[in-house]
């Protein structure tokens, strides 16, 4: 018999948490553009008082709600600054006002909050007193839809029990593309080598190292047109959604805010899974797992922190790269990375490679075929080692899209053999978790080990989140060896 402890603690939606965004006045890039030299000259027609009282009531209104908020309107300032005719001498008071006018505050959670994860994490840089110290990553949901990524911090005691440290941050900020990236040429020609139909022959047009600037500086010049159309976009994609974010260290964990920054990843950045990865050294890094969602097409992708201030996204490669779900392994296995996943809509998927952004070949290991369990299957994050194998939480899908949570047990040195299964769902929503903006759905993406308690994040109908804890040697005891 498992014991299930479920937390009193229960991270909701709080519409105060909002970011500051660019206001792009329209989505049709010639109404847009019209628009946003309108508006511009519209502000510098303001008599100078008028200009000097509207913004000072700008201050008064949002001042207190935002940590950079005359900083941001400069940047917006920036991007619209080149509708304005160069006879304008545009003063600092003008500038902070049209920029206040191509700004808008967006509430990242204001329609829900859940799919977390968990991973150990030294964030206050001290030794662990009270406990082990965790960050918590959520999928934030808010107006139209657009799902980001969101964290809390906390600590996690002996006894599995998750305490915040930062439970009602007042702040929150979202960090734009790091524009000083560089692209190594190398690299891309590397990882889109098994890319069919891709002419690699474009990267030629580049130096051995560049950046967004100058690949806007080519396609200005139209260098690219000479290259299929299928090249073209795949190239586009590259620099669109491999890029950096970068925090300012005095920002709070629980204060930091992944908004997608790219048309690759427009509607939402959906379901992060993170793992503590150490390699054959053992170092250590943060890699997640996400689903890009364009608002057409979906994309896995991955982030990579040291710190959980500056993150790398980077795009996977390859025939299996599909769906959703993935979820990488802590480690290498016989020296390869090794990923699961969902492929087919319904099965769970194993794959294995020499290099962590291509992925071109993948197994099914596992098939629907329990009764709570007949519509498709999944994880719920990276696998766990213990003495007895690779502990795989999962989630299922029954009848009445009912979402359960699930595990199996995989072989250590050849994790697509499944050595054991629990032929029963682990955790499955109550009555107080059934109702909400996904009915009847518990789901995780990813847990952590504490002594013996294992520790679940879960999410309640896609809207609010929590924790659970049980024992692992409970929970191994009860799954049947296959």
């Amino acid at each position: 018999m498992i014991k299930i402890n479920r937390s009193k603690t229960v991270l909701k939606t709080n519409p105060k948490r909002v970011i500051l965004l660019y206001n792009k006045l329209g989505m049709d890039t010639y109404i847009t553009k019209d628009r946003v030299q309108g508006l511009v000259m519209r502000v510098l027609d303001l008599p100078i008082n008028q200009v000097k009282s509207v913004y000072k009531d700008v201050l008064l209104n949002f001042n207190h709600r935002h940590l950079n908020l005359e900083d941001t309107f400069i940047n917006h300032f920036n991007i619209v600054k080149k509708s304005i005719p160069e006879k304008y001498k545009v003063s600092d008071d003008q500038k902070l006002l049209i920029g206040a006018y191509f700004t808008k505050e967006y509430a990242i959670e204001a329609a829900a909050l859940f799919n977390p994860s968990i991973v150990a994490f030294n964030h206050n840089e001290t030794p662990d007193k009270e406990g082990k110290q965790v960050v918590i990553s959520l999928r934030s949901v808010g107006e139209e839809h657009i799902s980001s990524i969101s964290f809390f911090s906390g600590v996690l005691d002996e006894n599995g029990q998750v305490s915040l440290t930062d439970a009602n941050p007042k702040f929150a900020m979202n960090s734009e593309k790091y524009s000083n990236k560089i692209y190594n040429k190398e690299t891309y020609k590397k990882r889109t080598q098994i890319i069919e139909h891709f002419n690699q022959d474009i990267f030629d047009e580049f130096n051995d190292s560049f950046t967004q600037k100058d690949y806007d500086i080519l396609e200005q010049k139209g260098v690219f047109k000479k290259y299929d159309k299928i090249t073209q976009e795949i190239l586009f994609e590259i620099i669109d959604t491999n890029y950096d974010v970068i925090f300012d260290k005095s920002i709070p964990i629980s204060q930091r805010v992944i908004f997608p920054n790219a048309k690759g990843e427009s509607k939402g950045i959906e379901d992060v899974r993170f793992v503590t990865f150490t390699d054959e050294n053992g170092a250590k890094e943060y890699i997640g797992t996400y689903t890009a969602y364009n608002g057409h097409k979906i994309s896995p992708q991955l982030i990579i922190t040291k710190n959980f201030r500056h993150f790398k996204l980077r795009t996977m490669y390859g025939k299996s790269v599909s769906d959703k779900g993935f979820a990488l392994f802590p480690e290498k296995i016989n020296g390869k990375y090794v990923m699961t996943a969902r492929q087919g809509g319904e099965n769970l998927t194993m794959m294995y490679s020499d290099d962590l952004f291509n992925w071109d070949n993948h197994k099914i290991i596992m098939k629907p075929k329990l009764n709570w369990a007949l519509v498709q299957l999944g994880n719920c994050g990276s696998p766990i080692k213990t003495k007895k194998g690779w502990l795989l939480i999962t989630h299922a899908v029954g009848a009445m899209r009912r979402y359960v949570i699930s595990a199996i047990l995989l072989d250590l040195y050849n994790p697509e053999t499944i050595i054991a299964t629990l032929n029963k769902p682990l955790l499955a929503p109550n009555e107080s978790e059934r109702e909400g903006y996904v009915p009847n759905v518990v789901y995780s993406c990813g847990s952590l080990l504490q002594n013996d308690n294992l520790v679940i994040p879960y999410a309640m109908s896609d809207s609010a989140s929590s924790f659970v804890n049980l024992s692992l040697t409970e929970l191994l005891n009860e799954m049947t060896p296959n």
